[in-house]
C-alpha cells in the first residue's frame, strides 16, 4: 500500500485538511486537532513510537499519546478533516523530496502517513531547548509519505545555500532540512533585554537547506493573551 495520502486543503487564512482514507489506511494525528470522521472510521490512542517517546514528549510539554485514525469500512473511502488551533497555514511535504527525514517544532505538527516515524530531537546543547525564548524543541519526522504541518499566520519559504546564516525568532521556525545547523544564541545588551521586544534569545541558523518560517507563531500569540489579561487585571 502507497504511505502517500489523498487530501485536500481547505480555506485561506484558517485552514482545514481533508483527508480521503482507503480501506484500512492509517494517519496519525496530534490530539485534538480533529474536526469531523465519518463513520467506518475508528479513532486509536496510542504513544506512537513506544512508552519512552510518550514520556520524552510529556518533558517538553506535548501530549503522551499519538491519535491515529484508520479506515475499517469493507470498501469504499472514509473522510476526515483536522484542523490547527489557530489562524494559519496547513502545509503538506513529501518526506521524499527531503531525503526522507525533516525537523520541526513540536507544535507545528500535524498530521502524517503511518508510515513516517515521529521522534523528539534532543539539541546538542541542553540550554538551548529550554532557554531559547518560546522553547526550541525539535521533532524528527523521518520514512516516507506525507506530512502535513501547520503555520500561524503567513508561511514563508528560504533556502540556503552552504555557509549562508539567518537570525531568527525561536518561535517563528515551523521545519527545516536536518542539514541545516541550528544554535540558540543570547541576544546581549542592557536596552535590547528591557526594550528590544523580542526575547532574550534568537536562533542562527547555517545552510545548506530549505526551511520554513510562520508569521504568527502559536507561542507568541499565548504571551499576548497572557499580557493582555494580565494587564487587564491589574487595571481593576
Amino acid at each position: 500500500m502507497t504511505p502517500n495520502i489523498e487530501y485536500n486543503i481547505v480555506g485561506e487564512t484558517t485552514q482545514v485538511v481533508e483527508i480521503a482514507l482507503r480501506k484500512n489506511q492509517l494517519v496519525r494525528a496530534e490530539p485534538g486537532a480533529m474536526l469531523y470522521m465519518e463513520e467506518g472510521i475508528e479513532m486509536l490512542i496510542g504513544s506512537g513510537a513506544g512508552v519512552l517517546s510518550g514520556f520524552k514528549r510529556m518533558v517538553t510539554g506535548d501530549a503522551f499519546f499519538i491519535t491515529s485514525f484508520i479506515n475499517k469500512s469493507a470498501h469504499e473511502k472514509k473522510h476526515l478533516a483536522l484542523s490547527a488551533p489557530y489562524s494559519g497555514k496547513i502545509m503538506m511535504i513529501d518526506l521524499k523530496l527531503f531525503g526522507g527525514t525533516i525537523l520541526c517544532q513540536k507544535d507545528s505538527f500535524l498530521c502524517s502517513a503511518s508510515s513516517v516515524e515521529i521522534k523528539m530531537e534532543w539539541t546538542r546543547k541542553i540550554g538551548s531547548g529550554f532557554f531559547g525564548g518560546e522553547g526550541f524543541v525539535l521533532q524528527r519526522l523521518s520514512g516516507e509519505g506525507f506530512v502535513f504541518l501547520q503555520a500561524g499566520g503567513t508561511l514563508l519559504e528560504r533556502d540556503l545555500k552552504e555557509g549562508e546564516t539567518l537570525q531568527i525568532d525561536t518561535g517563528s521556525l515551523v521545519a527545516m532540512q536536518p542539514t541545516i545547523k541550528f544554535e540558540v544564541q543570547f541576544v546581549g545588551g542592557f536596552k535590547n533585554i528591557l526594550f528590544g521586544g523580542e526575547g532574550l534569545f534568537l536562533t542562527k541558523l547555517t545552510g545548506p537547506g530549505k526551511l520554513f518560517l510562520q508569521s504568527v507563531p502559536f507561542s507568541r500569540m499565548v504571551d499576548r493573551i497572557t499580557m493582555a489579561s494580565l494587564s487587564s487585571k491589574n487595571k481593576k
